[in-house]
């Protein structure tokens, strides 16, 4: 707790919300315990507020539709996802024993779901303008002005970059994880025989706009 806590940039005053907030359902229900799916709910409605209110006030000149398919970009699960990892959410997960087995813990669904949850924790022991303190700290990277207009369509924005020096990007796919009705993919986006980017998502597309971020986070990164 001390450890997540210092991660958060937060000590809560009410310990117990942060335990049910770690806590998944599989445990809740071998144990008898509150599990994360309320704080959950919640948490998905602090995080759009706060994420609303932040890209409000930094794109004053930017129409009501671009904003909310930046906001989209950035309240989706493979964000989530991906803040959750930089915390290094999962290994505080309170998870049963079989779904521990396999693989619950690097879930994105379940990543995704317990940043929600421990940001609807934040909010309920410490207010709204704490929890958006610890969402700007979470999501950091991914708030950062040069990166935000990416989750509008990271694609068109690489092949442009790309294309002025004569340049297309190639999109390969790597693998496909999980269930048929919850699947994961992977692919690369590659130029010349040379690795840009990888992705994770829900769908081709969105893995393949994911590996994209990250060839443009790269770039800007120098690497």
């Amino acid at each position: 707790m001390h450890a997540l806590c210092s991660k958060l940039g937060y000590t809560f005053k009410d310990k117990k919300l942060l335990e049910t907030a770690l806590t998944h359902p599989s445990y809740g229900g071998d144990h008898h315990v509150p599990h994360y799916q309320r704080l959950e709910f919640l948490g998905d409605a602090v995080l759009e507020l706060a994420i609303s209110r932040h890209l409000y006030f930094e794109f004053p000149e930017v129409d009501e539709g671009k904003l909310t398919r930046i906001r989209a970009g950035l309240v989706r699960e493979e964000t989530l996802c991906r803040a959750a990892r930089r915390l290094d959410l999962g290994r505080y997960i309170r998870l049963s024993v079989g779904e521990d087995r396999s693989g619950g813990r690097e879930k994105p669904s379940i990543l995704c779901d317990v940043m929600e949850a421990v940001l609807a924790a934040v909010y309920l022991d410490g207010g709204f303008d704490v929890a958006v303190d610890v969402i700007r700290k979470a999501l950091a990277e991914d708030l950062r002005p040069q990166f935000l207009e990416d989750h509008l369509d990271a694609k068109s924005r690489l092949q442009e970059i790309l294309q002025r020096d004569g340049g297309m990007p190639q999109y390969e796919f790597i693998s496909m994880e999980g269930p048929p009705h919850a699947p994961l993919f992977r692919y690369s986006v590659t130029l010349d025989g040379r690795t840009l980017g990888t992705g994770d998502g829900t769908s081709k597309q969105n893995a393949q706009q994911e590996a994209a971020r990250a060839a443009l986070r790269a770039m800007r990164n120098g690497k």
